[in-house]
């Protein structure tokens, strides 16, 4: 299996190259040469296996050789134990055909602990058999930040820097990515927003002597090995609704793009999914783009679902890229419209990109809305950005089975959902003293303040 970049100058690399080099070096992201296919016999029979066996059957033809079957499944085994629930990704009956996936039962009550858990063994394992040492970058709107601080913290073969919008996450999130205490992890708050911090990172990946000095790898949804554990779940649960004997749609909160495009790559794997439903909250630009073919960026506003606050969707680029053809000549010149504020895509793409995904959006008080009415009608608890999804899928029910994914835990934002249901959710017993632990926390004003901040706190 070699991967290719989205805008076609950068080398066809392994899997191991591609997870660890992240950001492709024409700025592109990596993708599969092909994606690989699962015929019906090997679906159906993932009906009764463990979330572990089938997360070794979807993600073991898109490795290669860079781990054996016997490394993979234990680098699976140890991803996935430190979760809160067996099932990993349980499944919650909301109303007839509508479904909640709760992918909030890992390490920090967040979907991201799925990927970033695994990433982190991948990691460990693979520069270990090196001997190498990496530094990992990201940029966080919340989750990403504290799943991927998680994940790493401790590990010897890695350092790690999480940049963060201050004041823009939720107290939860900030607490989780600035209270462990491991000195190869390091959270800082950036002055600016989601994209400020995504941008000073693409940055650092563009400055090639930078990157090279610190061996810089990147962990976001960039990483190709994010989106790949992130297909897992969409076999789970539509297998458990019945799948390959009748399709299931999906609903997903998005920011980043990164998790409905796995549902893109687990559909065309041959999961027969309906309909993928992107949902927005006010940050809409996707949802606009969808409906009128004009990406254009407009400024942030602050939300009660902070992880969606975002104008530039990374992963979109790898959406545009099929859209497209696979044509990285196409995909590149309108990453260059983009730094100019936007671009419109083309007829052909578009039509492309609509045959694949619905849309909707939540306003602040829809969002609002759907937390007090889940809680009154069906006595769950979501979190800002599952309520998002919710009050979105509500527009596309129908006879297709419908999953909403619920992507965190609503004790990460205590806040609004006390605010919403009279009721302040209570965090798991093993975080209970997360207000209690000091917290260590660094600020950045630019980009040049977050190199010296790298680059003095490296280990040599």
């Amino acid at each position: 299996m070699r991967y290719i970049s989205t805008r076609g100058d950068a080398p066809t690399l392994s899997f191991e190259e591609a997870m660890l080099t992240g950001l492709a070096r024409d700025g592109g992201l990596y993708v599969p040469e092909e994606i690989p296919t699962l015929d019906a016999q090997t679906i159906a029979a993932m009906a009764g296996q463990s979330y572990e066996e089938v997360a070794y059957t979807v993600m073991r033809p898109f490795v290669g050789e860079t781990f054996t079957d016997v490394e993979f499944r234990d680098l699976i085994a140890r991803a996935y134990a430190g979760f809160g629930h067996a099932a990993r990704a349980p499944l919650v009956q909301l109303a007839p055909n509508h479904f909640l996936l709760e992918l909030f039962h890992g390490p920090t009550l967040a979907f991201k602990d799925f990927a970033m858990q695994l990433i982190g063994q991948m990691f460990e394992a693979a520069l270990t058999r090196s001997n190498s040492r990496v530094t990992i970058v990201g940029a966080t709107s919340g989750d990403t930040g504290s799943a991927a601080i998680e994940a790493f913290r401790g590990l010897e073969a890695v350092d790690v820097f999480i940049l963060y919008p201050h004041g823009r996450v939720s107290e939860v999130q900030r607490r989780q990515m600035t209270t462990p205490s491991e000195d190869n992890v390091h959270a800082i708050a950036v002055d600016g927003d989601f994209d400020t911090c995504q941008a000073m990172v693409k940055d650092m990946f563009n400055d090639f002597d930078f990157r090279d000095s610190v061996r810089l790898a990147g962990v976001n949804s960039i990483n190709w090995g994010r989106v790949l554990a992130q297909v897992v779940y969409y076999f789970t649960a539509a297998v458990s609704l019945g799948t390959p004997q009748r399709k299931v749609s999906f609903t997903v909160p998005t920011g980043n793009f990164g998790d409905v495009f796995a549902g893109y790559v687990a559909k065309r794997m041959g999961l027969p999914i309906a309909d993928l439903v992107v949902a927005t909250n006010t940050n809409d630009i996707l949802h606009r783009t969808l409906e009128t073919g004009a990406y254009t960026k407009e400024s942030v506003t602050p939300t009660i679902s902070p992880s969606m606050d975002i104008q530039v969707s990374s992963n979109f680029e790898r959406a545009l890229f099929y859209a497209y053809g696979q044509d990285g000549g196409a995909v590149k010149a309108q990453m260059e419209d983009l730094k100019s504020g936007g671009f419109t895509v083309s007829q052909g793409a578009i039509d492309a990109l609509r045959d694949t995904y619905l849309s909707g959006r939540a306003s602040e008080n829809e969002t609002r809305a759907a937390i007090t009415r889940y809680h009154a009608r069906h006595g769950e608890l979501l979190c800002p950005h599952t309520a998002v999804g919710t009050h979105v899928a509500e527009a596309h029910l129908g006879t297709v089975p419908m999953v909403t994914l619920a992507t965190a835990h609503p004790a990460k934002f205590p806040d609004a959902v006390e605010a919403a249901t009279g009721l302040h959710p209570p965090l798991p017993p093993r975080m209970g003293d997360l207000y209690d632990r000091p917290e260590r926390i660094t600020r950045a004003k630019d980009l040049d303040a977050v190199k010296s901040i790298i680059t003095d706190r490296i280990a040599s």
